[in-house]
């Protein structure tokens, strides 16, 4: 039976509830909301609506309209970056992003925003200090992810946010990783732009995301068109959602993704983390026990759900590959997407083998995957 060890790329298997729930949709509603007002295009109305108000409600987001829907975080983040910033104004990030933000403010860099990257440490770790001191007067924007796919390093996102303010800038957090797994709360945090993938820590379906919009905030749309609303209109709509959600909603995956933040809320936040933290502690004394394994990122306090190694002498493609073909255990690779991060910990160009236990792992697989790399060493 294979063993997959790879959920910083999206969760897998979903709860039994996420894939009833698409079925439903797909079987008994069939329709995207807004296109008619007869009772299937209502009832798939009623199915986004819900999903958007439960995780509003899961993020803190006070009014729900602000919470939009795209197709990944990757999308939301282009969205916040190229709605908010203009040329000459200047954006803060780190070293330790992942391409979804670094490329999206890469195009910004080349229409004139000016983008400084505050570097992080060996294991992937920036702090509230550093980002303090890179802000400028014109500053608009402190961009970075809460956790990292690489190393795990999870930063101090609710003290940078307080930096930010202070300095006059907005704060946007890319939560791929923490989405589901670690506490967020835009209002209490600070954060005023949240993007978030619906396919991992949220157990939804893949091309789903949200984008969460503090109010009062004003973003221009990355796509335009049809909405189901305002139709005599040649304007893109000033109203949210609609302003974000143009083309056809697709109803079966929000309600999948409804069906994943159910079961987040039955099992408990609290659970689900802690069984996250003892499957990477385990992970992590497995690992550091085995002759040559060269691990990354923080080796003691908190931890998020990727753990990044190497073995001495051995690529890291082969060794994957070895694990995939000698013992159906599935993890990932390379730079995951992520260059700067393996610049900065000391692993570029080739990269690391990155492992990522899910809810649905328990301490035999890891035992089993410890075990493969032993035989492997």
């Amino acid at each position: 039976m294979s063993l997959f060890l790879d959920n910083a790329a999206t969760s897998f298997p979903k709860p039994e509830a996420v894939y009833r729930a698409m079925d439903a949709a797909m079987r008994e509603v069939g329709v995207a909301p807004g296109r008619g007002g007869y009772r299937q295009s209502l009832a798939a109305a009623r199915i986004v609506y819900e999903a958007r108000a439960a995780l509003a409600a899961f993020f803190g987001v006070s009014d729900s309209s602000r919470l939009v829907f795209t197709h990944s975080a990757t999308e939301s983040i282009n969205i916040a970056v190229s709605g908010l910033l203009k040329a000459g104004d200047h954006v803060v990030s780190t070293t330790v992003e992942h391409n979804a933000l670094l490329r999206p403010l890469q195009l910004m860099r080349e229409r004139g925003v000016e983008v400084t990257l505050v570097q992080g440490d060996r294991e992937g770790k920036v702090s509230e200090r550093q980002i303090a001191a890179a802000l400028r007067p014109n500053t608009r924007l402190v961009a970075l992810a809460h956790c990292s796919n690489v190393t795990g390093a999870i930063q101090p996102v609710e003290e940078i946010a307080r930096i930010a303010r202070a300095g006059g800038a907005l704060m946007l957090v890319d939560a791929a990783q923490s989405a589901g797994y670690l506490p967020i709360d835009c209002e209490t945090m600070g954060i005023d732009l949240l993007a978030a993938p619906g396919h991992k820590g949220l157990f939804g379906p893949p091309g789903t995301g949200i984008l969460a919009i503090a109010e009062g905030l004003r973003l221009d749309p990355l796509l335009v068109g049809g909405t189901g609303g305002n139709a005599s209109s040649p304007h893109q709509p000033e109203q949210l959602p609609e302003r974000f959600e143009s083309g056809t909603t697709n109803t079966p995956a929000l309600a999948g993704l409804k069906a994943g933040l159910d079961f987040i809320l039955e099992k408990g936040l609290a659970a689900i983390r802690a069984k996250e933290r003892g499957l990477i502690a385990q992970l992590l004394e497995g690992l550091r026990f085995i002759p040559g394994v060269v691990l990354y990122g923080p080796l003691a306090g908190e931890h998020g759900g990727a753990v990044s190694f190497n073995v001495e002498g051995r690529d890291p493609s082969e060794l994957a590959f070895a694990l995939d073909h000698n013992f159906d255990i599935s993890v990932r690779a390379g730079l995951h997407c992520a260059p700067h991060v393996h610049r900065t910990i000391g692993t570029y160009p080739g990269g690391t083998v990155r492992v990522s236990p899910g809810f649905f792992n328990n301490e035999d697989d890891i035992g089993f995957f410890l075990k493969a790399m032993r035989e492997l060493r």
